[in-house]
C-alpha cells in the first residue's frame, strides 16, 4: 500500500482506545480487543461521533443496516457486551455513557 493511501486510512482515537475501521481492529492501550463484528461496528459508529449522544434507533440503522423493530433490545445487549470488554481491557476508564431517554455517548473518562 502506498504512503498516500496509508495516510488516508481512517483512525479513530478516543482516549487510550484506537479504532482502525479499514482493518476491523480496535486497540486498547496497545492490546488488540477481541470483538464480534457487531461490537466492532457499534464501537466504530460511536467513535465516529464521539462525545455526541446517539439514539438507539440511529445506532441500529448504522450497525444493522435496517430500521429497528419495536421492542428490539439488540443495541442495549451489544452496548452491555462492549462495555464489559472495554472495562476489562481498561478498568480505569469509562467509555460508553447512557443518557436515559436519549441514547448512548462514547467519551473516554476516568
Amino acid at each position: 500500500m502506498s504512503t498516500a493511501a496509508q495516510s488516508r486510512r481512517e483512525v479513530l482515537v478516543v482516549g487510550p482506545l484506537e479504532i482502525l475501521p479499514d482493518d476491523n481492529i480496535a486497540v486498547a492501550d496497545g492490546r488488540t480487543l477481541m470483538l464480534s463484528i457487531r461490537e466492532f461496528r457499534l464501537l466504530t459508529e460511536l467513535a465516529r461521533r464521539a462525545d455526541r449522544i446517539m439514539g438507539r434507533e440511529e445506532l441500529f440503522r448504522l450497525v444493522w443496516g435496517r430500521d429497528m423493530r419495536s421492542g428490539d433490545r439488540s443495541v442495549d445487549v451489544y452496548v452491555r457486551k462492549l462495555r464489559v470488554k472495554l472495562e476489562l481491557a481498561l478498568p480505569e476508564w469509562r467509555f460508553i455513557h447512557t443518557h436515559f431517554g436519549f441514547g448512548y455517548r462514547l467519551s473516554a473518562e476516568r
